[in-house]
């Protein structure tokens, strides 16, 4: 019975998901594909003696991005750059 219920609710939730990526791909290439661009900024981060960390600023890139909830044609979404525009990377 309960494995049952579980089987439903998975069933929903990826048919919502579904559902809810072709409604977004639907709504993207209507509006004529809209793309803005975020800049990103880049950092290396070092692990120093200590436990402690060194970051060096390597720049900053102008990244396109399409406007859309998830990410379409091979671009991120505007909205997940602009709340991660600063992009570490660890050695």
């Amino acid at each position: 019975m309960m494995i049952r219920w579980l089987r439903r609710i998975v069933v929903a939730l990826v048919a919502a998901f579904v559902v809810l990526y072709c409604g977004d791909w639907a709504v993207y290439r209507m509006r004529g594909s809209p793309q803005q661009s975020v800049t990103v900024r880049h950092y290396l981060t070092v692990p120093l003696k200590g436990g402690k960390s060194e970051f060096d600023f390597q720049g900053s890139n102008v990244v396109p991005c399409s406007v859309s909830l998830f990410s379409q044609d091979g671009e991120s979404a505007c909205w997940q750059l602009r709340r991660n525009a600063e992009q570490n990377t660890k050695i």
